[in-house]
C-alpha cells in the first residue's frame, strides 16, 4: 500500500540524505511503520514480502535516520509492484518522499507496474504515468463460525507444491514461486484448498496481524467454492478475531460473499499501473493477497 503522495519536490532536501537499499532488518521497521499507518501488517509480511527481491525495498536516510521507505518488488523483466510508500510526519512534504519515489521508479524501469495507493492520492499517481484499474475494498467482520462440509477442504500442504503453483500462477502477470513457497507456509497462518473433482478448484490463506487476521489471498473457480474456503478459513480465528478480506470491487459475488457473512467496509484503495493493467481473472478473486505486493 502506499500514501505518502509523489509531491513533486516542493522544498528541496536538505545535505545529508540517501538512498539505499535495505537491510532484512529495515523491511520489519517498514512494517512497523506501515502499521502506525493503520494498514495491519501480518506478523511475517516482511519475510516473506523480501523473498521475491531483496533489492526491491528502498530506504530514505536523513544523517544515517530512518525517514523513507518504498518497496518496489521486481517479479520478473515485465512486471513489478509498489508499496510501503511512506515518510515519517515530521518529514513529510519537503522533497523526501519523491526523491525515494523516483529512486524506486527507476528501479523498475521497463515493466508495467502495479499499486494499491489510498484513493486521496490517485491525482499524484497520475502525475507519474499510473492509471486507475479498479477499487479494493477492505471488508472487516467476525471470525469464528461452523466448518464447512467435511472432505470439501484440504489442508494445501496435502497438495505438491507444483500443483498449488499452477492454480496460482493466472491471478498475478509474473511467476511467484518463491513469494508463494513462503507464504502458505508461513507461521501463524493456515492455507486450504478446495477440491472439485479431485481437482484444486480454489486456494486461501489466513494469517494473523496486528489486529486480528487477514484472508489472502481467496481464489476460487465458482462462488459456492469461495464460501466454503471462506468459512473453512474464518473458523480458524477465534469468534473474538477479528478478520478482514481484501475484495476486488469489480467482483460483485465476493462483494456478496463479505456481506452474507456480516463484514463491513472499513478502507479502500485504488488498484494502479503504470503500463498496461494486466488482464486477470476478476471473476475467481474473491480476496487479493497483500496491498503491498499484489
Amino acid at each position: 500500500m502506499t500514501q505518502q503522495g509523489a509531491d513533486g519536490g516542493r522544498t528541496m532536501p536538505e545535505n545529508g540524505y540517501r538512498i539505499r537499499v535495505m537491510h532484512r532488518g529495515e523491511v520489519d521497521l517498514a512494517a512497523e511503520w506501515a502499521a502506525r499507518e493503520g494498514w495491519n501488517p501480518g506478523l511475517h509480511d516482511a519475510r516473506c514480502y523480501y523473498a521475491v527481491d531483496a533489492q526491491g525495498f528502498l530506504i530514505g536516510l536523513l544523517n544515517d535516520e530512518p525517514i523513507a521507505t518504498i518497496s518496489v518488488v521486481r517479479y520478473d523483466d515485465s512486471f513489478g509492484f509498489l508499496g510501503f510508500y511512506i515518510v515519517r510526519p515530521e518529514y513529510r512534504g519537503q522533497g523526501y518522499g519523491i526523491q525515494i519515489w523516483n529512486a524506486g521508479l527507476r528501479y523498475l524501469a521497463g515493466v508495467t507496474i502495479g499499486l494499491d495507493g489510498v484513493v486521496a492520492q490517485q491525482e499524484n499517481y497520475r502525475k507519474s504515468g499510473f492509471e486507475l484499474a479498479g477499487r479494493n475494498v477492505r471488508y472487516e467482520g467476525a471470525g469464528g463460525g461452523d466448518s464447512p462440509r467435511p472432505g470439501g477442504i484440504i489442508e494445501l500442504s496435502a497438495l505438491p507444491f507444483q500443483v498449488v503453483e499452477a492454480y496460482d500462477r493466472p491471478f498475478l502477470p509474473a511467476a511467484r514461486s518463491q513469494f508463494l513457497r513462503a507464504w502458505i507456509c508461513q507461521p501463524d497462518s493456515h492455507a486450504l484448498g478446495v477440491l472439485q473433482d479431485g481437482e484444486l478448484a480454489g486456494y486461501g490463506v489466513i494469517r494473523r496481524c496486528r489486529t486480528g487476521y487477514k484472508i489472502g489471498p481467496l481464489y476460487a473457480d465458482r462462488p459456492e467454492l469461495a464460501d466454503e474456503l471462506f468459512r473453512g478459513l474464518k473458523c480458524r480465528a477465534g469468534a473474538a478475531d477479528r478478520i478482514f478480506l481484501d475484495v476486488p470491487e469489480a467482483n460483485s459475488l465476493a462483494v456478496e460473499l463479505a456481506g452474507r457473512h456480516g463484514m463491513q467496509v472499513s478502507f479502500e484503495t485504488a488498484r494502479m499501473y503504470r503500463g498496461p493493467a494486466p488482464a486477470l481473472p476478476l471473476d475467481r478473486m474473491y480476496g487479493v493477497t497483500s496491498f503491498e505486493i499484489g
